[in-house]
């Protein structure tokens, strides 16, 4: 099995979505106090990749938003910053022909937009080297979408995946890429959460399961989630690893915080310290 060698935070580009939807049922007066809303109720997002250099190959944790969208799309989304995932990569030291491998948590267009650029009329692989591994039950679900999910799985993401004869569908209970695999159905179905050995610690990819610092506390869930009350025996059951283990989060929607670990405290899960990837 190939040795992780280094891992580099990817900052592919910021945007905002609606701090109601970001919380669910927690009432705003709370959520704010974490992460404030502008006059619109917008709250900022990042939208934060992983690269993993090892021994034999780079690998991609998730892509962004991208960037071939029309503007009526971004409209409602609010890109913002400076940031681009090539600028991200080629900061680490790499070019977008040197990623192996992309492996996506799952394939809503904040998570798997990146992957795919406009060339004239034709949509092609951003990464032209790389094989795509999705979840089999996932694409499944992704190419027959339902109604709540459906403005979230766009055709120009997801086809040309398949067109590219890269992609590789995988089972819950395999790690084609050497690391671990938490699977969890409560956000949509069977998204996929990389679990690495890095320096002696456990970082996981929480992705969606918390997408931020302000959603630790188990009831903080989103309104987005297809299965709320399944995310919240998800959540509950991994924090309490978590915990338990030390385990370092790796936060992909927080604009200031990186990585996280979690305490319990009184019977609740709580924020401990926050860390920079480069100083682990």
């Amino acid at each position: 099995m190939s040795i992780i060698k280094n891992l580099y935070s990817i900052e592919t580009g910021n945007f905002k979505l609606d701090g109601g939807a970001m919380f669910g049922v927690v009432p705003k007066a709370i959520w704010k106090k974490t992460n404030p809303a502008d006059d619109l109720n917008m709250i900022d997002m990042a939208a934060r990749s992983l690269l993993i250099e090892t021994t034999s190959s780079l690998i991609l944790i998730d892509t962004g938003l991208g960037d071939k969208q029309d503007e009526k799309f971004f409209s409602h989304y609010h890109k913002w910053g400076e940031y681009s995932i090539d600028d991200s990569i080629k900061k680490a030291g790499f070019s977008s022909g040197d990623v192996t491998d992309v492996f996506f948590t799952h394939l809503h267009f904040d998570h798997c937009g990146g992957a795919i650029i406009r060339k004239g009329n034709r949509l092609i692989p951003r990464f032209e080297n790389a094989n795509f591994w999705v979840n089999k039950g996932h694409w499944e679900w992704a190419n027959s979408p339902n109604s709540r999910e459906k403005a979230s799985f766009l055709p120009d993401n997801i086809l040309p995946l398949k067109e590219s004869g890269k992609l590789n569908l995988i089972d819950a209970n395999e790690k084609p890429l050497g690391f671990d695999i938490l699977t969890v159905n409560g956000h949509t179905e069977k998204m996929m959460l990389p679990v690495l050995e890095f320096k002696s610690r456990t970082i996981v990819f929480v992705s969606d399961l918390i997408p931020t610092s302000g959603h630790v506390r188990v009831p903080f869930i989103m309104g987005y989630d297809t299965r709320p009350l399944q995310t919240l025996r998800e959540k509950e059951s991994f924090l309490e690893k978590a915990a338990k283990d030390k385990f370092l989060l790796f936060l992909q929607h927080d604009v200031k915080n990186e990585i996280i670990d979690i305490k319990k405290e009184n019977n609740k899960f709580k924020l401990n310290k926050t860390f920079k990837l480069e100083n682990i």
